[in-house]
């Protein structure tokens, strides 16, 4: 049917990734695969995204301007690795990815989980070479990690120090720290006095309570019901502490709780730097790569991510773009691994349309092995339904101009 097509569409692949199969760069290039297919004549402009969470480096760095660059740091479990950050071209800014060191990806396949003991210890090791570079602006996106120890080692790293009941100094790794007593930030790096520093975070939990991180997420990273009592003993503990030692009060704020409370240990050092926030990481993600200024010259947005359901409604990527694709006046589309009732109507409710990835029944375990397949082909269905539209809006444009009645 290519030969109807008056005018070429600019189409704008903006989804996230499909967690535990495809990033967000591999959904984009296999949309675009299998939208090439019907329409080879469009101009695909490949725009991955992320929500803070794993795969946000990789978007970012899609976008150019960026170069990655490597440290030792060490895995949650306190064994070490090599982690990636990013660099700006004029070296002026870095993007860290907490899920790099102290993310739930990082504990091998099999390996029983340790909510206790995960510590975020890597990911301040990440910041301070960061600083150690003269970086002083940094994004950090903090979905995905395997902790719950409330940031402690990530400021362990930065130069908090811990001391015990006889005043002796503890060490923070691995996890919340045992017979802790004081919270000592004499020793803070200084270097965090010049630090702009925005968190990617897409949730508004507290660190305490029925809604904080223990309750909320430690039983996502392995905890049973007795180790969330233990972490939210814990945690209330090492609150105390450390808003004492900062002299400030963190705990409520929403986004507190995120990564597992690794938000409030941040934002009780906030004060003592040049500048934090909190920003939905769909939002901060899209400024980065640029996303606004690839809208505006769209004529079509495919979104997507590997479930479109209820968790849609609070923020996800899919509901982001179609956001902004709704402000822009622009159509949107998005497509999920599965689409529920009610992820679909969050989308409706915008104006974008959920199209389901597979177009037959299929076990989990095998939709995840063929992702790339399945994508490409939904992403081909996608762009013959458009093609269909073209021509039912092309032929009832001619028979207007000849007159013919169409009502």
């Amino acid at each position: 049917m290519t030969e109807h097509r008056q005018d070429r569409l600019r189409v704008l692949l903006a989804p996230d990734s499909f967690k535990g199969s495809l990033s967000s760069v591999d959904v984009t290039r296999a949309l675009a695969e299998g939208w090439a297919r019907a329409r080879p004549h469009d101009e695909l402009i490949l725009a991955p995204l992320a929500d803070g969470g794993e795969g946000t480096l990789a978007a970012i760095a899609e976008t150019g301007g960026w170069e990655w660059q490597e440290c030792p740091a060490h895995d949650p479990m306190g064994r070490p690795l090599t982690a990636r950050w990013l660099l700006s071209a004029d070296g002026r800014r870095a993007a860290v990815e907490l899920a790099e060191a102290s993310g739930l990806s990082r504990l091998p396949d099999g390996e029983p989980r340790a909510p206790i003991a995960a510590t975020t210890e890597g990911t301040g090791e990440i910041l301070q070479a960061v600083l150690d570079a003269g970086v002083r602006h940094v994004l950090l996106g903090v979905g995905g990690s395997a902790t719950t120890d409330g940031g402690c080692g990530l400021l362990h790293a930065l130069g908090v120090w811990y001391r015990g009941g006889t005043g002796g100094r503890l060490p923070a790794l691995p996890g919340p720290i045992p017979d802790l007593a004081a919270v000592d930030l004499a020793a803070l790096d200084p270097r965090l006095s010049e630090l702009v520093m925005r968190i990617a975070c897409d949730v508004t939990n507290p660190l305490l309570g029925e809604h904080g991180a223990a309750a909320t997420y430690a039983p996502q990273k392995g905890a049973w019901p007795e180790d969330i009592e233990s972490l939210e003993a814990w945690l209330t503990h090492y609150a105390d502490l450390l808003e004492k030692a900062a002299g400030t009060r963190a705990r409520d704020i929403p986004g507190a709780g995120a990564a597992g409370g690794t938000s409030f240990g941040l934002l009780c050092l906030a004060p003592r730097m040049r500048s934090f926030e909190l920003v939905p990481g769909i939002d901060v993600v899209m400024q980065e790569t640029g996303f606004d200024a690839r809208l505006a010259t769209a004529d079509l947005v495919i979104t997507g991510e590997g479930r479109i359901d209820e968790q849609t409604a609070y923020g996800k990527t899919a509901l982001g773009v179609a956001r902004r694709a709704a402000a822009a006046d622009v159509p949107c589309l998005a497509i999920g691994g599965g689409v529920t009732p009610e992820g679909a109507a969050a989308l409706a409710a915008v104006g974008t349309l959920s199209v389901p990835v597979l177009d037959q029944p299929m076990s989990l375990e095998d939709a995840m092995s063929q992702a790339a397949p399945l994508v490409a082909a939904a992403g081909e269905r996608l762009a013959r339904l458009v093609e269909l539209g073209t021509v039912v809006g092309e032929r009832r444009s001619a028979r207007l101009a000849t007159g013919e009645a169409v009502g």
